[in-house]
């Protein structure tokens, strides 16, 4: 997969520039969804007991503290290295689809360099599956790894296909799946729907990344069809996002790009705590003034006073 030119790891997220030599503007698209919580401590939880019971070390381990927590923070990062490692699969099986588009729009390719990388990884069930789904949907390609801008809501992304199929001009997107017990691909997440709508709503597209060239987006307009396109070692499953829901998605989308301004903002406003001191001793009290005693009254001063 190609990485876009275009796109830089900040603080806050991926983000896009306008050329090579300009600093980046906005948030990538899917910066902008992953501001939408979701919570995997289950899953990583799951994870981690999985590898650990499945350790061949485990028995000899048991009874020894030392050897158990040397398992358990190996079992610890089961989720991350699951993660890299499918993201890096992901990456060889979007570059050969990539090179596969390449190759038929006749541009420079690397069509058989792409698919030997996934033989070396044991992966070529994935460019066999994906080969198979091109041909019986007879995809034309448009654009293949198009950066697309939209200056309304200000974002940015990289589409990894727009293509015609059956007489209609789709937007894709390639999501690599691993299986279900059944053997069936695992199904995509909803939110591939929110990442086409975006695509879909562009209003610029790179021609020039170096000079900063951009174009009007010409696959706006007329109801482009979104696919998502699950990439299996045993099927490829297309799906459709429902027209009758874009609107929802879109202004979710919306929604969450306010959330990533909103968080960038506040980060950059500084400190949000700052330590505080007791307050003041208080003044010591002060006795207040007495007046000077009256003198007892003389029994003259007495009657007098009476008389």
């Amino acid at each position: 997969m190609t990485q876009p030119s275009l796109a830089h790891a900040t603080d806050f997220g991926r983000m896009y520039s306008r050329s090579t030599t300009s600093t980046p503007e906005v948030p990538s698209i899917t910066t902008v969804i992953g501001q939408e919580h979701k919570d995997l401590t289950g899953w990583a939880g799951h994870m981690a007991a999985t590898e650990l019971i499945a350790d061949d070390r485990l028995p000899e381990a048991v009874g020894s503290t030392t050897k158990l927590r040397s398992l358990a923070r190996r079992a610890s990062s089961a989720a991350a290295r699951f993660r890299d490692d499918a993201a890096a699969r992901g990456d060889r099986v979007h570059h050969y689809a990539e090179q596969v588009a390449r190759r038929a729009l006749d541009a420079e390719h690397e069509a058989e360099a792409a698919r030997e990388v996934l033989r070396a990884h044991d992966e070529l069930a994935f460019a066999d599956q994906f080969d198979h789904w091109w041909r019986t949907f007879a995809v034309k390609p448009l654009a293949a790894e198009v950066t697309v801008w939209n200056h309304t809501l200000g974002y940015a992304g990289t589409l990894d296909l727009v293509a015609e199929i059956g007489g209609r001009t789709c937007i894709i997107d390639f999501k690599t799946k691993g299986l279900t017990r059944k053997g069936r691909a695992k199904p995509l997440s909803e939110s591939v729907v929110m990442q086409l709508v975006a695509g879909m709503q562009a209003e610029e597209m790179l021609v020039d990344a170096d000079a900063g060239g951009w174009t009007p987006w010409p696959h706006g307009d007329g109801s482009p069809v979104l696919l998502g396109v699950a990439l299996s070692a045993r099927e490829v499953v297309p799906v459709q996002a429902n027209p009758e829901v874009l609107r929802s998605h879109w202004h979710k989308f919306w929604a969450l790009r306010q959330v990533w301004e909103h968080m960038r903002r506040a980060s950059e406003a500084g400190p949000a705590l700052q330590p505080i001191g007791p307050p003041p001793a208080p003044a010591p009290e002060v006795a207040p003034e007495t007046a000077p005693e009256t003198a007892p009254e003389t029994a003259a001063e007495s009657a007098a006073s009476t008389a």
